[in-house]
């Protein structure tokens, strides 16, 4: 064979090949693709899916609850003592919730009770003790029974606790109940919201059915709890030997309490130190009205209460510190001027007075971490992984959610209170 012939031979035979050549190209480069390229970019994107985990919180494998506010980088680092999460049976208070409500109220405090009973109350079973002026019916004490995860009572109110003294002179009451509601003020022609207010100042907690008892979580009918409780607000107040805790703070309508003031500043001077000690109470949270941040008080008194208080709507207190002869001496002055059916005086100043300069520093505690709704008002965390965390169903922008807003007196606490604290426990 000569050399042309072998030439022309291979050159005819690469020539047949080369298609081959091709596909076994595109086959390998396609292997290359699918397999040693893919497995690249997916090592890569799974590295920089898990950069940033540390900053972005993602610790699903802690049983722990996130605070709504931390100015700590890593705030899983120590893991809190007494984390409740998890927990089968969380220890329990000596405490109850407690609920003021008519028979015909009994939808709305179904959607109170199923709120807490959801969002807290299912994991403790905490009893439930339930007033009234009135016998409750059957079909209430069936529907709340079965609403309850723990123990129900229901307590008749006595006339003598409830109803109006017989000291209010009829006609001075007529004509003041009659002149407020001329003027528009809220309730102000209402004497069961009169009876109610003078009853929750004074009386609720003399009540037969809350004497076994410590603490106290008071439940309004057509309330919301719009997160879930990262921590058992009772055993908060206990452990801080705390006595009152609160969640909204706002200013009350002076035209409710023309005179509340004037009553206030004489059982100051008439106590002269004995119990209101000036030195280590909270006196500058209910009289300071300078500018806070970028807000002056957005109503201007007449007096020198600032008009602040905490919505008595929600609270958690201790029931000895309403027992004690100090709140009774500061009730009973209060009373006997006749407010609260001459005026229309709220428990919710009444008691935030009270505390304010009854209780000592850290003895009020801000329960920062409860999200909470009383319509048109709510709080709600404002971190974000705070409200993923305990399951939030709020929008901390919208402007019904009230902590830092110009009619909230929350930044005055903070600045006048016990500061800005973020309570860390489980």
């Amino acid at each position: 064979m000569t050399m042309a012939v072998f030439l022309l031979k291979w050159g005819l035979f690469i020539v047949m090949c080369i298609p081959m050549f091709l596909q076994l190209k595109v086959t390998l480069e396609g292997l290359y693709v699918q397999t040693i390229l893919t497995h690249h970019y997916k090592s890569q994107s799974r590295q920089l899916a898990h950069k940033y985990d540390s900053s972005r919180m993602k610790v699903d494998h802690l049983n722990v609850k996130l605070g709504t506010n931390t100015y700590d980088p890593d705030p899983f680092s120590q893991i809190h003592k007494g984390n409740i999460s998890g927990q089968e049976h969380p220890q329990k208070e000596n405490a109850t919730l407690l609920m003021l409500v008519r028979n015909e109220e009994l939808e709305g405090a179904l959607e109170s009770m199923r709120s807490l009973e959801d969002r807290f109350n299912k994991d403790y079973q905490y009893d439930w003790t339930f007033l009234n002026d009135v016998p409750f019916t059957p079909g209430f004490i069936l529907a709340t029974t079965a609403m309850a995860s723990g123990k129900t009572q229901y307590g008749l109110i006595p006339s003598e606790d409830w109803d109006r003294p017989d000291w209010i002179e009829d006609n001075k009451f007529t004509k003041c109940m009659n002149k407020m509601k001329e003027d528009d003020v809220m309730y102000g022609d209402s004497v069961s919201y009169r009876n109610m207010c003078r009853f929750n100042s004074g009386y609720f907690f003399r009540q037969e059915l809350l004497m076994d008892y410590d603490y106290y979580f008071r439940v309004e009918p057509n309330v919301g709890y719009f997160c879930d409780l990262p921590y058992d607000p009772f055993k908060v107040l206990r452990e801080r030997k705390a006595k009152y805790g609160f969640v909204i703070s706002l200013y009350e309508y002076e035209n409710t309490i023309p005179t509340l003031w004037d009553a206030v500043s004489e059982y100051i001077v008439e106590d002269n130190g004995r119990d209101v000690q000036m030195d280590r109470n909270y006196y500058g949270f209910i009289t300071d009205k300078s500018q806070v941040g970028r807000f002056l008080p957005a109503v201007e008194s007449n007096s020198d209460y600032n008009l602040c208080h905490f919505w008595s709507n929600f609270e958690v207190g201790d029931l000895n510190f309403f027992r004690s002869e100090q709140y009774l001496n500061y009730f009973n002055h209060l009373d006997s001027k006749g407010g609260f059916y001459y005026e229309r005086w709220g428990d919710a100043p009444v008691h935030s007075i009270g505390a304010s300069l009854l209780l000592k520093d850290e003895e009020i505690i801000h329960f920062d971490q409860i999200s909470y709704c009383h319509p048109p008002f709510y709080s709600c965390p404002t971190a974000m992984y705070g409200r993923l965390d305990q399951r939030c169903i709020c929008d901390s922008e919208n402007e019904f959610s009230i902590d830092i807003r110009p009619h909230s007196c929350l930044m005055r606490w903070w600045k006048n209170g016990s500061g800005k604290h973020f309570i860390k426990e489980g």
